[in-house]
């Protein structure tokens, strides 16, 4: 594929699709304050009659919590207005184990509490026999939990993560995120759980049904989970510049994580996103115009986001031909 990837709307991005599934971290916040733009590009997506549900690959916080977050930020949120990847865990859970089945839980309270209503019986250590472990992050996560959860495992217990998210953006920089502290038990006992989060297409498409949508898009930061997830689960995906990846990292995509919009921040939902068309071996979106020629990419014209995309739209043609691209010593364009 090559014009196909990056995709082109005719009306604003909230009113081509009727759901807009969010991601948290690096999407509408980071840490303890509200990225930029976020709150106002949700309320306006929710005034043209967008629905929202937010969905996170963190597994430590309630709903309840997540959603007390959002409206303190300036972002009225409900619980059933999100979908953690504990739930997404417990729902996997019940493809694999009984009901009544005792459950080794590694993680915090939305982790726990999400298990238990699916029936299981939640105990603290290996010594209780359970016959699953699922992991999730939480702060609090030390070498203690790590060790029963490989004394488990080791036993004979099954093993689930809910995600594999190898860092978390924090005010500070990235932190070991779930996959990190995952991949010292995996170590610890040579086996590879099974995962529910992103990018996993399950939690996609039960955040879809959840929220009833017909046309929904998915909305991320990260190619690695978000954008490879949407196009796991069959649907399109929004990439916004405002947390882990930027313009290189989606120029260098792999086809199955290429976002097929790019936005600044939420505020481009409100937005016509053109589609990139090729004509005279350029590719022009708006007045911005992209080839990738003897392994240089070239690109000039238009507005910095044009240039984003007319750049990804001639990289991509050029990388699925079997052409290297050199494009690190572009100027910024985004």
């Amino acid at each position: 594929m090559t014009a196909s990837d990056l995709l082109g709307t005719d009306v604003p991005l909230q009113e081509a699709f009727d759901v807009a599934l969010v991601d948290l971290d690096g999407v509408a916040y980071k840490g303890a304050h509200a990225i930029p733009g976020a709150a106002e590009g949700l309320a306006a997506a929710r005034t043209a009659g967008m629905g929202v549900l937010f969905v996170t690959n963190n597994a430590s916080r309630e709903p309840e919590t997540v959603a007390d977050h959002l409206t303190d930020l300036g972002i009225p949120c409900a619980p059933q207005e999100v979908m953690t990847a504990a739930q997404a865990g417990a729902e996997l859970l019940t493809d694999h184990v009984p009901a009544g089945a005792a459950v080794l839980v590694v993680g915090g309270a939305g982790l726990r509490t999400a298990v238990a209503a699916k029936g299981y019986r939640l105990v603290e250590h290996a010594d209780d026999q359970p016959a699953a472990v699922i992991q999730g992050f939480a702060p609090e996560l030390g070498w203690a939990q790590l060790a029963e959860a490989t004394y488990a495992i080791r036993a004979g217990a099954r093993f689930f993560a809910t995600n594999l998210d190898l860092t978390l953006p924090t005010e500070r920089g990235f932190a070991p995120g779930n996959g990190s502290l995952v991949a010292a038990v995996r170590t610890a006992t040579g086996v590879d759980p099974l995962s529910a989060g992103k990018p996993e297409p399950a939690m996609f498409h039960l955040a879809a049904r959840k929220a009833g949508a017909e046309r929904p898009m998915m909305i991320g930061d990260r190619l690695d989970t978000d954008l490879r997830g949407a196009r796991a689960a069959g649907m399109p995906g929004l990439l916004v510049l405002t947390g882990v990846s930027q313009v290189n990292d989606a120029l260098a995509a792999p086809r199955e994580e290429r976002p097929a919009f790019i936005g600044r921040d939420l505020g481009c939902l409100a937005e016509v996103h053109p589609a990139p068309e090729l004509a005279d071996h350029w590719w022009h979106v708006g007045d911005a115009r992209a080839r990738a020629t003897e392994g240089q990419l070239v690109v000039d014209g238009g507005s910095p986001l044009d240039r984003v995309r007319a750049a990804c739209a001639a990289t991509w043609e050029a990388i699925d031909a079997g052409a290297r691209v050199s494009f690190e010593t572009l100027p910024h364009l985004g």
